[in-house]
């Protein structure tokens, strides 16, 4: 179904609050569920909601917890999110780390024990909006990993993003975002697949017995679970692991091996490095030269129908469309949106009635 993004942020929206979520958390929570899903992130959008309502049902989730600076030396802050929403706690770490970068030039953030972040982007972009380079780790224990090494068969990792964000080098411009998974596709990707009842490209999953496959049942269905491959190869294996050890062990939040307790929800540990470009010298001299390298990559000769786009412009030319179209949710998708607003005391109706459904 295609469900226009105001009421299905009205719905989502009502469904946190309705399990213990004050408003103005609830609020950025679903906004930042809704921009994943009109920038055409649907692993990162609206399909979590069911697991936070949840989460925050069985205790494993603060919805009244805020970011707690532990450590400050200089630059370099650690933060505890209390396993507190992550878009919140990770905003309001952020905001220290741009603080910092202000004052010095730099800020370094070690944030833990956050509930799940959801988009990473929207971190780099709340750097960038504020004139600074970003660059981001990130880490995830939640449940089983989920992603294989390099010439493994079995899970090791979790997809543990990497952004790296450029602030708009004219004015008016957009900045230049880079935001993914160090697995071949992200773990959500293949649960939205799942619930559409689709398959997944070639070479980004493989079955419990290490062979390729593009069912995505092979990591929802009722089997033996398989894992995700990491992407190019020895390259996404070695970030994934970088991210492990930056996002995870460096910040005090754990990494994915045995002695970390992998049952508390969703939790995320992000390194974020941010940086003040005009530190480096002329400012201006700097925004010319990338403009003009990101003008003369934009020039390049089509290989297919389509141009050539840099980090950014799809998800803005995704987001257009659905703010005219609306937001696809699978039906399956719909069902446990519904089950866990029931699980929180809305019944379906009335929350089909908030989405306009």
């Amino acid at each position: 179904m295609l469900i226009r993004a105001e009421t299905l942020q009205a719905a989502i929206t009502r469904m946190l609050e309705a399990a213990g979520t004050a408003p103005d958390p609830a609020r950025i929570v679903a906004a930042d569920l809704l921009e994943a899903n009109l920038q055409g992130h649907d692993s990162h959008g609206v399909q979590l909601a069911p697991r936070y309502v949840l989460n925050a049902l069985a205790g494993k989730l603060d919805p009244k917890a805020n970011a707690q600076v532990v450590r400050r030396d200089g630059a370099v802050i650690v933060v505890d999110g209390g396993m507190g929403y992550g878009q919140v706690v990770g905003r309001q770490a952020m905001d220290l780390a741009i603080a910092a970068a202000k004052d010095s030039g730099v800020g370094l953030l070690a944030l833990r024990n956050t509930h799940h972040l959801g988009r990473i982007g929207a971190y780099g972009d709340r750097a960038a909006q504020a004139g600074f380079l970003s660059i981001h780790f990130v880490n995830a224990v939640t449940g089983p990993a989920v992603v294989a090494p390099w010439r493994g068969s079995t899970s090791r990792f979790g997809t543990n993003p990497i952004c790296i964000a450029v602030p708009a080098t004219k004015p008016g411009g957009h900045p230049l975002l880079l935001d993914f998974a160090t697995s071949a596709i992200a773990i959500g990707k293949v649960r939205v697949a799942h619930s559409a009842g689709k398959k997944v490209p070639e070479n980004s999953l493989i079955d419990h017995t290490g062979k390729p496959t593009t069912d995505p049942a092979s990591m929802y269905g009722a089997g033996p679970r398989g894992a995700l491959l990491p992407f190019g190869m020895h390259k996404g294996s070695g970030l994934a692991l970088v991210c492990e050890i930056l996002g995870g062990a460096l910040t005090g939040g754990g990494t994915n091996q045995p002695a970390t307790p992998n049952d508390r929800g969703i939790v995320n540990g992000m390194l974020a490095i941010v940086v003040d470009p005009a530190r480096f010298g002329d400012l201006d001299a700097f925004r010319a030269e990338a403009q003009a390298m990101i003008d003369h990559v934009k020039t390049s000769a089509p290989g297919g129908d389509e141009p050539v786009l840099v980090a950014g412009e799809p998800e803005r030319l995704t987001k257009a469309a659905r703010l005219r179209d609306g937001i696809p949710v699978p039906d399956a998708t719909w069902d446990e949106i519904l089950a866990a607003a029931a699980e929180a005391g809305i019944t379906r109706g009335d929350l089909a009635a908030i989405a306009g459904v």
